[in-house]
C-alpha cells in the first residue's frame, strides 16, 4: 500500500477538521445541497467529457494510486545483464528459452526480437513505438484527474453563486429581521467553494500525481529493457551494459545487485 499517500491524506483531513472544530462547529460545514452541486456537478461533467472506456478504468487507477505495482529498475538491469551474458557465452539462440520463461511481456517481446535476428534499427523503432503508445494510453486515461481537479472548484463557485442568488432573492428590505439571516446564508453559500477546493486539491490532484509517478516508473523500466536489448544486439560487453543501464538511474540511487551479476560474462 502507498503508506505515505494514506498518511498524507489522513493528516490533511485531520488538520482541516481540527482547524474547523477549534474555531467553530463541524456541522456548520455540512450542507447536503452543496455536496449535491459540487460532487454531482463534477461527476456529471467528467462523465460528459470522457468516454465510458476511460471511465471504466477509474477503479484500476485508484488501485494504482493506493496499491501501486512494484517497478524495480535494479531487477530489470540485472536481468538484462544476465541475458547479455547468456548471449555472449551460449549464443543469441539461447535467449529463446529465457524469453519463453520471462513473465514480463515487454521484455519477452524484446528478447524474441533479438532471437529472430532483427536489425537493431528496426528493433529500436518497434520498441520506441511500443513505449510511445503506452505513454499515450496512460496519458489519455490519467487526464481524467486534472480535468476533475479543474471542474470541482468551478462547481463550487457555481454553488456559491446559487446560494448568493437565493439569499439576495429572499432579502426583504422592508423587513428589519431579514438582515439577521445574512451571516448564516452567506456561510452556506461559501461552503460549496470549500467542497470544491477539497475535492480538487486533496482528492483529484494527488491521485493524478500518484498515477503519473507510477507511469514514470514503468516507462523507466521499459526504457531499460530497450537499451539493454539494443546493447545485446550490438554484442556489447555485459559490464558495459550494466554501467550504461545504471546511468539511466539517479546518481543518488544505490544499486541492488543480484547474486548472478558478478563477472562480465567473458
Amino acid at each position: 500500500m502507498n503508506i505515505s499517500g494514506v498518511i498524507g491524506l489522513v493528516l490533511a483531513f485531520g488538520l482541516i477538521v481540527w482547524g474547523i472544530m477549534s474555531g467553530g462547529d463541524l456541522m456548520g460545514f455540512w450542507d447536503p445541497a452543496s455536496v449535491a452541486i459540487v460532487l454531482g456537478g463534477t461527476i456529471g461533467a467528467v462523465v460528459f467529457t470522457f468516454p465510458l472506456s476511460t471511465l471504466a478504468k477509474i477503479p484500476k487507477m485508484l488501485k494504482i494510486a493506493f496499491l501501486p505495482p512494484k517497478y524495480d529498475p535494479d531487477k530489470y538491469i540485472n536481468d538484462m545483464v544476465d541475458y547479455c551474458k547468456t548471449a555472449r557465452m551460449k549464443g543469441i539462440l539461447a535467449l529463446e528459452e529465457a524469453a519463453n520463461a520471462c513473465p514480463d511481456p515487454f521484455m519477452k517481446t524484446s528478447l524474441m526480437l533479438i532471437v529472430d535476428a532483427n536489425d537493431s534499427d528496426k528493433v529500436q523503432t518497434m520498441l520506441d513505438d511500443a513505449i510511445n503508445f503506452t505513454c499515450e494510453r496512460h496519458e489519455s486515461n490519467f487526464a481524467i484527474w486534472p480535468k476533475a481537479s479543474a471542474i470541482a472548484p468551478a462547481m463550487g463557485m457555481i454553488g456559491t453563486l446559487v446560494g448568493l442568488i437565493n439569499m439576495l432573492a429572499s432579502l426583504d428590505p422592508t423587513d428589519p429581521n431579514s438582515a439577521a439571516t445574512l451571516g448564516a446564508s452567506m456561510s452556506t453559500a461559501l461552503v460549496t467553494t470549500f467542497y470544491g477546493c477539497i475535492l480538487a486539491h486533496l482528492i483529484f490532484s494527488p491521485i493524478g500525481n500518484l498515477c503519473k509517478y507510477n507511469h514514470n516508473q514503468e516507462i523507466l523500466c521499459l526504457q531499460i529493457i530497450e537499451e539493454g536489448t539494443l546493447a545485446i544486439i550490438s554484442g556489447a560487453n555485459p559490464r558495459y551494459v550494466e554501467e550504461k543501464l545504471r546511468m539511466m538511474l539517479p546518481s543518488s540511487h544505490k544499486p541492488k545487485k543480484s547474486s548472478s551479476s558478478s563477472g562480465d560474462g567473458e
